[in-house]
Formats: structure tokens, C-alpha cells, sequence
């Protein structure tokens, strides 16, 4: 045997060691005794079987929630950015279909690649790389994270991505990944001023994202619509970093990041006098209050997967997933 494989099989004894320490601090705390807290070691957030099957319960949750048109079946199973997305999706699906989804097609998610990170504390995360049955040229990325060891795992994030693009993360001898601080200002844009920094842009403009569809594109989009006559298009777009919908960042190979962080987007269309504001499709009616008469105001949420890089550059924004939450009508 090498000296090298040697000390590795030493490495993951001790990891498996400090896991079941670990566990065993847990169980006497719930017996009274007085133990070393666990929650401050390094460990991984899952093994690849407890991610396995938290995809599996998700998956199941999902497609249960869809065919019926509600929300509760899956909610144990989401939060943050696309339980908020989700959420509506379902509860205008449910309006417009009471009798539950006539089209449902389960959802098949399959070649699931598992990065699982180490760290201290909570909330402890992972990422699930994985090919789908809908929207079929992209990788689908999920990002499940729960805040304690009672807690069910649950996907704080869905982004779609490009095959191909999905970065090389840096991984020890053993597989696990590196999750990068959110206060980090080793990159371009630490983690948690990301949401913000992305907000500014839509806004101004600038130079911190890289052109592409969800940035320079998105903006020139906005810029053609708002010159259509007859109809006043505004935007607001805020940044949300706080609780569920926190940014959460993996190392990337070459020293960058990948950073998960959503965002907050109203977009008002207010129509010229005489005239009125398009009629909108069956799923934003069912989440409009008021009567639609000379405005309309669109809420959504949107959660963005983007390549930071190592000391600095422009950000690479891979992928986005936004979906409508509410509307006003004037």
C-alpha cells in the first residue's frame, strides 16, 4: 500500500470518526449531558446517499403537487426563492383547473451529479446537477439546504443551465466540495453583495456582469419595450439576501465561484389615456387583484446562478429562473 493512499484511508477514518461523534454528541445532549458541540467541526452537509434520496422525496413532492394543482404537497419540500415561485405557479394553475392538472407530465430527473460541500455550522447545503425530462437543453440545478439535523431537506434553488457551462468545482481527496463565505472579498462581488450589485445593473447599467441574456440582453429588451408606443413600461429591481433567500457559493476549480442569489422585480404597464393595457393570460389573471384598466403591476422573483471570478473581472450570469408571484391591476 502507498504511503499516500495510506494516509487518505487514515483521512476519511477520521472523518467517518468525527461524523459518528458527531452524532453521538447529539444523542446525549437529548439525554441531558453536558457535550462537545459537533455544529462548529467541518463536516460534509450530506453523504451522497442522503442526497440521493432528498432528490428522490422532491422529485416525488413535486410531480404529487403538479398533477393536483397544490401547493401544500410540495411546501415541506421548497423555500426561499423557488418555493415563492412555485407557490403561485400552482395556486394559478389551481384557480384556472380546480379539478387538479390535465396536462401533467411527471417530472423525471435523472444523471444526478452531487456536489456536497464541507462546513461548519448551519445551514448545511448541496447541489444537485442533473438532466430533466422538460426543458430539455438545459442542466438542471438544485440547490437543497436545510437548518438542522431534525430538518428536512429543501430546494432553495432552481436554476437552468447550459450543458457545458456548469463550472469544475474544487474538491478534496475525499470529493467534497468548498463552500465560499458570503462575506468573502477574495472574488469580483463578495456573495451577498451579488443580489444588490445585480439590482444596480438592471437599473444603470455598468461594468460589473458580463453581456448575455439575463444582463446586457435583458436590458436592451427592457430599453425596446419601453419605446412601444401607447404603453409605459417601469421597472424596479431589488436585491433580497436576507434568511431563506441568502446567496450560497461554491468554490470553483480555478479559485472563483459559483454563487446562487435571487432577486426582487416589479415591472408596472401603464397604458396612454383612451387606451387600455393588454389583456394579460390566464395565469396572471388568477393572481391579479383589482380590475386591470389603465395599469398593471407584475411582482416576481428570480433566482440567478453566476460564475464570480477569483480577485476580479466581470460576473457571468449562467442561468436564471423567474417567475411571476403577484399582480395589481389599476
Amino acid at each position: 500500500m502507498s504511503r499516500e493512499h495510506s494516509r487518505r484511508r487514515l483521512r476519511r477514518r477520521d472523518r467517518n470518526a468525527l461524523i459518528a461523534a458527531s452524532l453521538t454528541a447529539l444523542s446525549l445532549t437529548a439525554s441531558g449531558c453536558v457535550v462537545v458541540h459537533g455544529e462548529r467541526e467541518v463536516l460534509p452537509a450530506a453523504t451522497r446517499a442522503e442526497a440521493a434520496r432528498a432528490l428522490t422525496a422532491f422529485t416525488d413532492a413535486y410531480n404529487k403537487a403538479d398533477k393536483a394543482y397544490d401547493s401544500s404537497l410540495d411546501a415541506p419540500y421548497v423555500t426561499g426563492a423557488l418555493a415563492d415561485i412555485d407557490r403561485a405557479r400552482l395556486k394559478a394553475g389551481h384557480t384556472n383547473s380546480p379539478s387538479g392538472n390535465a396536462n401533467h407530465t411527471p417530472l423525471k430527473l435523472t444523471d444526478a451529479k452531487f456536489t456536497i460541500p464541507e462546513k461548519a455550522g448551519w445551514p448545511r447545503w448541496f447541489v444537485a446537477d442533473t438532466k430533466a425530462n422538460k426543458a430539455t437543453g438545459f442542466r438542471w440545478l438544485l440547490v437543497f439546504t436545510r437548518g438542522g439535523l431534525g430538518e428536512r431537506w429543501r430546494v432553495a434553488y432552481l436554476t437552468l443551465v447550459r450543458p457545458g457551462a456548469v463550472p469544475r468545482f474544487k474538491t478534496g481527496a475525499d470529493g467534497f466540495a468548498e463552500a465560499v463565505p458570503a462575506d468573502s472579498a477574495q472574488l469580483a462581488v463578495r456573495p451577498d453583495a451579488l443580489s444588490k450589485n445585480y439590482a444596480d445593473y438592471l437599473r444603470s447599467g455598468g461594468k460589473t456582469f458580463a453581456d448575455g441574456g439575463s444582463t446586457s440582453g435583458l436590458r436592451a429588451d427592457r430599453k425596446k419595450q419601453a419605446s412601444k408606443p401607447g404603453l409605459v413600461r417601469q421597472y424596479i429591481d431589488e436585491p433580497l439576501s436576507h434568511g431563506d433567500y441568502a446567496p450560497l457559493a461554491l468554490r470553483t476549480a480555478d479559485g472563483g465561484a459559483l454563487v446562487f442569489f435571487t432577486t426582487h422585480h416589479y415591472e408596472k404597464q401603464t397604458a396612454a389615456a383612451g387606451t387600455s393595457v393588454p389583456t394579460p393570460n390566464q395565469d396572471v389573471q388568477a393572481l391579479t387583484k383589482g380590475e386591470v384598466t389603465q395599469s398593471l403591476t407584475l411582482e416576481s422573483i428570480s433566482a440567478e446562478a453566476a460564475l464570480d471570478p477569483v480577485g476580479s473581472g466581470r460576473v457571468q450570469v449562467l442561468g436564471q429562473v423567474q417567475g411571476l408571484t403577484s399582480a395589481q391591476g389599476e
